[in-house]
This record gives structure tokens, C-alpha cells and sequence, in this order.
């Protein structure tokens, strides 16, 4: 019988990546998918729809079972259905209690988020959820074999974190290893102002949306403008918002926004992954995020290949034997069977 791994997913992004990880895996394994979930009380938060705001559950759910029934992918909801060999997650801010001590591949999304006070409080008291500080913690979970990295920027990035060092790999991620590829696309639009929002209100941090609208009217100057909500945002109320400064703009709450970054000629984000793109296609940038930290942090350019590295790690990890993880997971420096692998 073929051995089983199961991709945890969570947003759409996180979803088409694990994807694209398993497309290089399904004709070996066993592979089936579930959207983003958890345990006891924050489990129970998600079926009452009081985190609808996060991963696990409204659009960003929903778009995961979208996505898996289009491509038709083999869906075991909360892996409940198999004993699975190997699992590789998106996110390792909940470590789900049916994967732990199985074998595991972290792969990074996207950007992080800044090292804030709720992620100085998690450090100051680790018992406290991971999950309270937002991907500032990914990775701290030590959970996993294996951690596969944007970059060797995101690797000093997370060793200085506490991350253990023989424990990443710097593989690029998918989405975001061949962003010049962005360039062909039939978005309609050209030569205009993109305005990429965050949802901070929704995810309970501070955002003085009409100062930062205020700052966008200022950068337009008079140009047009587009405006692409994150996905997990209160569209009605940030267009309402929206029309009050610039009553002419297009607000778009779907589509892809790296074609809409590709086509524009100006880029204002507050925190998002997707400023990399405008960084990496020199476009006019505004931005919350320091400029200089994103050229260190970006994600390496490998002409598409991190889906196919990502999955030559997960054989690797999938078949070395437990005596070596074990050790690995102890904090011994042996030498894993996946340094081997030829990324």
C-alpha cells in the first residue's frame, strides 16, 4: 500500500501552494487535503463562527473547499479519515492533536508579521497560545521535522526567532518563486494606483483607516485608483469607507492581486505578502513595512521549482528512519537524510 500524507490547508494562497506541493507527490502517495482546523476550545470557537475572521472558517474557509472541489482533490476533513504517514501543514500556530508525533513538513506562506507586543508577551509566557501573536510565531511550535523557508534572509529570520538551524531549509515558496511570471496576465486595467488593504480591525489590532486613505489620496494625486480588499476584511464597511475620499475608485474584494501589482504603475500595501511582488517588479512601493528588511527577506527566484523542492524534502523526510528524526527532535545536530535531497 502507498504511504499517506495529508496537506493541511488554510487560506486560498496556502491552499493552491499545498497543491502544487502534492502535484509532485500524488502518483507515489497517497495524498488527500483538509481545510484548516483545530481542538477543543478553539474548535469549538470556529463551528459557533466567532473566528470566521481566521483560517478557520468564513470566506477563507470556503474558498480552501471551493478550491479543493474544483480541482477535484481527495478531501479528508480533519484527517480523520486515514492513520497518515506524513502530513505537511501550512501553518504550525495550532499543531492539530491527530498529527502530533507524525512526521511533518512546515511550509512558510508569506511575510510575518512584526515582532509586536503580543508576540513579546508569547516569548515572555509560552504556555499562551501561539495563535495570539499571528504568523510573528510560525515556526516556534517545534513540532516539525522539517521547515522549508522563502528564503536565506527568512532563515537568519527565524534561527534568531529560536528556531533550530538543522531544522530548516531554504526552498523558496510556491506563489511566490517566479514573480517576474506575473507580468502575463489579461487583468484589463494598466497604469494605475493599487491599493492593497490589511485586515487589522478584523484581526483585532489598531488601523487608523482614514489616515492611511487620507495618505493614499495624497499619493494618487488625482489618478486612478483601485483598491483590492484582503479577503478576510469587512468589505461593506471599508467600502463605505472607501467612497467617502475617493468616490470614482474600483473596489475589488477577489481577483488575482499579483496581475493587479504587475499592471500597476504605483503599489500602496499596509502588511501584506504581496508587497514582495511590487518590490521584486521595482515598482513605485508605499508601504508600513521597511523596504530594505523585504529585499533581505525575499522570497528566493527559482523559475517556479519550490513546489517541486518542497515535495523532494517531504520523500526524504517520509522515508528517513525515526532513530535520525528522533534525534532531530531531541536537538542533536545529526545529519539528516534530507540535507541529501537535490533542491
Amino acid at each position: 500500500m502507498k504511504e499517506k500524507i495529508l496537506f493541511i490547508c488554510g487560506s486560498l494562497n496556502q491552499t493552491t501552494q499545498m497543491h502544487q506541493i502534492a502535484c509532485h507527490l500524488m502518483g507515489d502517495y497517497d495524498c488527500s487535503f483538509t481545510p484548516y482546523y483545530a481542538d477543543g476550545l478553539e474548535d469549538l470557537a470556529a463551528r459557533s463562527g466567532l473566528v470566521n475572521f481566521t483560517v478557520l472558517g468564513g470566506r477563507h474557509q470556503q474558498d480552501t473547499i471551493t478550491y479543493l472541489q474544483q480541482n477535484d482533490l481527495p478531501v479528508d476533513n480533519r484527517g480523520e479519515g486515514n492513520d497518515y504517514d506524513l502530513v505537511v501543514t501550512c501553518s504550525d500556530l495550532i499543531v492539530q492533536n491527530n498529527i502530533r508525533g507524525k512526521r511533518m513538513v512546515l511550509v512558510q506562506e508569506g511575510i510575518t508579521e512584526p515582532e509586536g507586543r503580543l508576540y513579546q508577551l508569547y516569548k515572555s509566557f509560552p504556555f499562551l497560545p501561539r495563535y495570539i501573536a499571528n504568523t510573528a510565531t510560525n515556526g516556534l511550535s517545534d513540532a516539525y521535522d522539517i521547515f522549508c523557508v522563502a528564503s536565506q534572509g527568512y532563515s537568519h529570520h527565524f534561527i534568531r526567532k529560536g528556531v533550530r538551524p538543522e531544522k530548516i531549509a531554504v526552498t523558496g515558496i510556491p506563489n511566490f518563486d517566479d514573480l517576474q511570471a506575473n507580468l502575463q496576465n489579461d487583468f484589463p486595467e494598466r497604469d494605475f494606483v493599487l491599493v492593497a488593504t490589511t485586515p487589522y480591525r478584523e484581526t483585532f489590532r489598531g488601523d487608523d483607516r482614514q489616515a492611511f486613505l487620507r495618505r493614499c489620496e495624497e499619493i494618487a494625486a488625482g489618478r486612478p485608483t483601485i483598491f483590492k480588499l484582503h479577503p478576510t476584511e469587512n468589505a461593506r464597511r471599508a467600502t463605505d469607507e472607501i467612497e467617502t475620499i475617493f468616490p470614482k475608485a474600483r473596489v475589488l474584494t477577489s481577483g488575482n492581486v499579483n496581475h493587479m501589482i504587475a499592471n500597476a504603475s504605483v503599489v500602496i500595501t499596509q502588511q501584506s505578502t504581496c508587497t514582495f511582488v511590487a518590490v521584486a517588479l521595482r515598482k513605485e512601493t508605499y508601504t508600513y513595512l521597511d523596504k530594505n528588511s523585504l529585499r533581505d527577506l525575499m522570497p528566493i527566484q527559482n523559475g517556479g521549482a519550490s513546489a517541486r523542492q518542497i515535495a523532494s524534502i517531504t520523500r526524504h523526510v517520509l522515508h528517513t528512519p525515526m532513530p535520525v528524526l528522533e534525534h532531530v527532535r531531541r536537538g542533536y545536530r545529526a545529519r539528516p537524510r534530507w540535507e541529501q535531497a537535490e533542491l
